[in-house]
């Protein structure tokens, strides 16, 4: 791909976002950072808004709130408690679908709220491989993704990043904690905490950007970074994640020797 052609791609993102008023579901990564800054560029008005809920890993608000003070926009952040969806909580292999459609709702009423008539999200090209069932939600809503639209990869929305001395632009995809579960396992505050508590273990203790804690029951199988697997044979850490991690509740803790990988909760759908 030319850099001809890439730049086409963004110049057709910035075509979608263009005399809009628009309202950005922003998360703080490099994906809605980086569509933030096009519709900064392109849009008549923009405004980012970010859910905060439980299935957010600690501190993400903060870097949200940081990443868009960077961008010089306005960040409106509203709570919503997605456990009391059920569609959610007992997480079946579509649980995305209905964590999308109401997060949809949250961002419809903000943006009738606010006058602006474009809702746009960081979904690109690279998203779109593999169990995606939230698609589907945002298509229903009229949530658009311009990324996804143009056909821009995630490996071009980092160069794009790096190109604008965006602080993001190395910054590990973050999906939200619920991806930790099984699916059939019910998600509730106490595991979706205890999941939390082992990954800011691991990032604090070893170093590593990239990690997921698994839940599954009474053990938890970490995943880091595949070139971050390195950091984490340190006896004494070790010792002190595996007392964090059973505080946390859990009774055994397991590093998987593969390291991170996306859908790793779907690969068990590929057997079936």
């Amino acid at each position: 791909m030319s850099m001809a052609d890439t730049e086409r791609k963004f110049e057709r993102v910035r075509e979608i976002l263009r005399g809009h008023g628009v309202l950005v579901a922003f998360s703080g990564g490099v994906d809605s950072a980086v569509l933030a800054l096009l519709a900064k560029e392109s849009a008549q008005r923009t405004v980012l808004l970010t859910v905060d809920s439980i299935m957010l890993a600690r501190g993400e608000i903060d870097a949200a709130r940081r990443t868009a003070e960077e961008l010089g926009l306005p960040l409106r952040v509203v709570h919503v408690d997605e456990l009391n969806n059920p569609g959610l909580a007992k997480n079946p292999v579509d649980r995305c679908y209905f964590c999308k459609r109401e997060l949809s709702q949250v961002w419809l009423s903000a943006a009738r709220e606010l006058g602006l008539d474009l809702i746009v999200d960081g979904t690109n090209a690279t998203d779109v491989q593999g169990h995606r069932p939230g698609a589907r939600a945002l298509a229903e809503a009229g949530v658009i993704s311009p990324f996804k639209e143009a056909g821009v990869t995630k490996d071009e929305i980092r160069a794009f990043a790096r190109s604008r001395g965006l602080s993001v632009a190395e910054r590990p995809s973050m999906a939200c904690l619920a991806s930790r579960f099984p699916y059939g396992t019910e998600i509730t505050e106490e595991r979706v905490r205890m999941v939390d508590t082992v990954e800011q273990a691991v990032r604090d203790l070893f170093g590593v950007e990239c990690v997921r804690a698994r839940y599954h029951g009474d053990i938890v199988r970490i995943e880091v970074g595949r070139d971050e697997r390195q950091k984490m044979f340190d006896v004494d850490k070790l010792d002190r994640l595996t007392e964090i991690a059973k505080n946390a509740g859990f009774r055994y803790v397991t590093l998987d020797t593969q390291g991170y990988r996306t859908g790793a909760m779907d690969e068990v759908l590929s057997r079936q």
